[in-house]
């Protein structure tokens, strides 16, 4: 008995936790399971032609709502080459309205749910059948035995009843060393379930939260850290929803000697005192948190069913700020009941004022089995009938708004989150009402050029800004000019300028300048490049204050400078 467990994630560097997890709690039965993982970049033909080589007697697909297309048509495909093959779906995406989906689509059962034991019974059941067949006898074991299973039997889709939530510590860990995950991101989780009870969230569909024995915990982290991997993500949907749990993991991590990142979603508004001293010891880059804030409107988020201050979260957000050594990435969803524009637009700039390092703006979702779904004609909620079931309009925001926004996230996500680019927004910040205006207006500009449909290179990423400057807000590019160099030459990794970025340096200047390398007056390591300027940066970037003033800089290491006057060239 051979199984292939497919899985087709969003990103290369991502990885699945569901097929491992099946393999895991699987491991003592007598067959061969394979796990084959693609991206959604893949081509389909590749994909079929790795499962099919491994002549496989049943495939199955962790189906998401990014990938369930794939699955489908992938299904559709391996069935045409080889009819014998069982194809079986898992996941999200086809855990809620089974029934249906089963019927329009080839395969031939569907785990709803939680899948670990219901695929432990499968896999049983298949292995006791081929046994069975080759001893000429029947099975004495029953499809409709198995919990939490829909499967056709002649022309019906027969359903098997709902399994209960296991208990956490029953899993059995997914990761094993001949995993080869370097440079992957890696996904774990400590508990299921989430208290909370939002609308939009399939989450809040299932009851109570369970955890993980803690040091099962610590001795599985453990694992990660030895192997040396990059970034390890939390999937618990709010990690610190138990403060004692989450101080001792965070202590467990911090106390560590690892390069490894954690990454975890919290609600920011819960952290206690104590939380907070324990985030204030992680080394820089330890942690990371990523913290739901969705809206920052009351009645939104009374709608939502979350009982949240925006207040409260900011508190906590810029008491972490504070220690600067833990990354925080705060969410927005666009497209929630009463959320218009002008709403939306308040809570961006809320959340803006925070300056997290990083602003994730998402689009509501209508997945199937939240109560968001079952209240989308109360809100005149218009969706994409087709994953990933994304806001169209509702009875608060227009199609046209919401295109404005998915603009305003291109321009977010590629010069705020980027961080390359900090100077030049702090430029244009001043020219504009509010931080919201800045990004509507350059996506305006974006779309209006064109430039949202093409591949522009990361020196164009730079250059439109002085486009943008001169033809949209009719200015002069001469000091903006120095703050784009500086910005490009700090944060990229290339000695040159491009030509609309050249200043023509004084060769005995410059001669100067790496003399003073030379004997040391200018304390530099590795190699260098001199770059001549006409305002004071420094000024800018500590006073928000242009002043004309001629000046180099000696750019060298990972982001490292120097700046020299005139006035101390020439004495």
């Amino acid at each position: 008995m051979k199984i292939v467990l497919t899985a087709i994630n969003a990103k290369f560097i991502h990885s699945n936790l569901a097929v491992r997890y099946l393999r895991a709690f699987t491991k003592d039965l007598d067959y061969k399971c394979i796990i084959k993982e693609f991206s959604i970049n893949d081509r389909r033909e590749k994909m079929l032609e790795e499962i099919i080589k491994e002549k496989p007697d049943a495939v199955g697909f962790s189906c998401y709502i990014w990938n369930i297309d794939f699955c489908r048509s992938l299904a559709r495909l391996i069935k045409l080459v080889d009819p014998s093959i069982k194809v079986f779906y898992g996941g999200p995406e086809v855990s809620y309205d089974s029934e249906t989906f089963l019927n329009s689509n080839v395969g031939d059962c569907v785990i709803c749910g939680e899948g670990e034991k219901t695929y432990y019974d499968l896999v049983s059941f298949a292995i006791e059948k081929e046994k069975a067949v080759h001893r000429g006898k029947s099975s004495l074991k029953r499809l409709k035995d198995i919990k939490g299973l829909y499967f056709r039997e002649n022309d019906k889709i027969v359903f098997t009843g709902k399994r209960e939530a296991m208990d956490m510590n029953e899993i059995v860990f997914p990761y094993d060393e001949d995993d080869n995950l370097d440079n992957k991101i890696i996904y774990y989780e400590t508990s299921r379930g989430c208290p909370f009870k939002c609308s939009y969230c399939l989450s809040s569909t299932t009851h109570g939260v369970r955890f993980l024995n803690i040091d099962r915990a610590k001795r599985e982290l453990n694992f990660f850290i030895k192997r040396g991997f990059k970034l390890i993500k939390f999937v618990d949907r709010t990690f610190n929803c138990d403060p004692k749990f989450a101080i001792e993991i965070w202590n467990f991590i911090i106390n560590m000697d690892t390069e490894s990142t954690f990454h975890f979603e919290i609600s920011a508004d819960i952290l206690t005192d104590e939380e907070i001293e324990v985030l204030n010891r992680a080394p820089k880059g330890r942690i990371q948190l990523e913290v739901g804030v969705q809206t920052t409107n009351t009645k939104v988020l009374e709608s939502i069913n979350r009982n949240v201050e925006f207040s409260k979260i900011k508190d906590k957000v810029l008491k972490i700020q504070k220690f600067h050594n833990i990354n925080q990435h705060l969410d927005l969803i666009a497209g929630l009941p009463y959320e218009d524009f002008e709403s939306f637009k308040n809570s961006f700039n809320d959340v803006y004022s925070i300056h997290p390092e990083k602003i994730q703006l998402g689009f509501l979702k209508v997945l199937k089995g939240s109560s968001m779904h079952d209240n989308a004609e109360k809100f005149g909620i218009v969706y994409e009938p087709y994953p990933p079931y994304e806001v169209l309009k509702t009875n608060f925001i227009s199609y046209e708004k919401l295109r404005i926004l998915k603009r305003v996230d291109k321009m977010v996500d590629k010069y705020y989150n980027s961080g390359k680019f900090t100077n030049i927004i702090k430029y244009f910040l001043n020219k504009f009402s509010t931080p919201f205006d800045f990004y509507k207006e350059l996506g305006d500009f974006f779309y209006n050029k064109g430039y949202l449909n093409k591949n522009i290179s990361a020196v164009q990423y730079y250059k439109v800004f002085l486009e943008f400057n001169s033809e949209y807000l009719n200015q002069d590019n001469f000091k903006l000019k120095d703050i784009v160099k500086y910005d490009y030459l700090k944060f990229n990794k290339k000695r040159w300028v491009p030509d609309f970025l050249y200043t023509e340096k004084i060769k005995d200047e410059e001669r100067i300048i790496k003399n003073m390398i030379k004997n040391g007056k200018i304390n530099i390591y590795g190699d260098y490049h001199i770059e001549k300027f006409f305002i004071d940066i420094n000024k800018f970037k500590d006073e928000n204050t242009i002043c004309e003033r001629e000046e180099y800089i000696v750019f060298y290491g990972d982001e490292m400078e120097d700046t020299i006057y005139m006035e101390d060239i020439n004495n």
